[in-house]
């Protein structure tokens, strides 16, 4: 398989970041004074919907809570962004393979993500040292587009920017509804589920992997 770029698409492709969101989210819930708890069997239930606040939202309903959920889902995002900043994680398995891969096979690289850059700055700052900003020839933010996923507007901003054919591109997502996001533009998608998404299908995937590794291109 020949191809002229490949684009991460989401920050728990780079990083497994599933029980630090959720750690993030049951402290902001009771910093703010509330005694909810999503664990691991909850918390995969609440993403089958996208977007915290919504989340956050839906359960007040459920619970008959009145509450700020953009207030909270703020908060939380700032607990998350202090958890990277200040701990060193390690990349998720073969990511730092496909880098060193793509810099050798001069692949252009791209990070096709639709979140704040607060949030991309943080995971990079916790992945110093193994992964790095510099590896990559571009880097979105959801500051460049009007739709966030699951619309496909941050992957037709990177080809456009990178100045390639969708056709000659690999995309590498973890959740379903960024996958959607990236066969939207058309271009083939390799599924690599977080820990929260691995029972999901990913119909319409180039391939599912639990692991990333050269012998995609093969």
């Amino acid at each position: 398989m020949t191809i002229k770029a490949i684009l991460f698409g989401s920050i728990g492709t780079l990083l497994e970041t599933s029980d630090i969101q959720r750690n993030s989210f049951n402290e902001a819930f009771k910093i703010s004074g509330l005694d909810w708890f999503w664990d691991e069997d909850e918390y995969r239930k609440l993403l089958q919907k996208s977007g915290g606040t919504t989340r956050i939202q839906d359960f007040a309903k459920k619970s008959q809570v009145e509450i700020d959920g953009r207030k909270i889902r703020n908060l939380k995002t700032q607990i998350f962004n202090e958890y990277l900043n200040k701990h060193k994680s390690e990349p998720r398995e073969g990511v730092v393979e496909i880098i060193e891969y793509s810099k050798k096979n001069k692949i252009k690289l791209g990070f096709a993500s639709s979140t704040t850059s607060n949030n991309i700055n943080s995971v990079f700052n916790s992945l110093k040292g193994r992964v790095n900003k510099k590896d990559f020839d571009f880097i979105g933010n959801n500051e460049l587009v009007l739709r966030e996923k699951p619309h496909s507007d941050i992957y037709e901003y990177a080809l456009n920017y990178l100045k390639v054919d969708e056709k000659d591109c690999l995309a590498i997502e973890d959740t379903e509804e960024s996958l959607k996001s990236a066969m939207g533009a058309n271009i083939k998608c390799v599924a690599f589920p977080g820990k929260y998404h691995t029972q999901d299908k990913f119909r319409g995937s180039f391939a599912l992997v639990d692991k990333l590794s050269t012998d995609l291109f093969n």
